[in-house]
């Protein structure tokens, strides 16, 4: 799927993550929502949200 897409966005992942050559790789670091409460999840959800929001306008513009 990786080498079909032209963004590919890792979340922490650091060297782990296969790396294409030729993609645009953006690291979304987000905190572990396993060790977070209800309201911590959901700042994650709406961290990731904006994030996918703002690209998603950058892309297509």
């Amino acid at each position: 799927m990786v080498q079909d897409s032209g963004v590919v966005i890792t979340m922490g992942c650091g060297h782990a993550c296969p790396v294409y050559p030729g993609k645009r790789y953006l690291d979304w670091g987000t905190a572990d929502p396993s060790e977070e409460n209800l309201q911590g999840v959901r700042g994650i959800v709406d961290t990731i949200d904006a994030r996918a929001e703002a690209l998603w306008d950058q892309i297509r513009n």
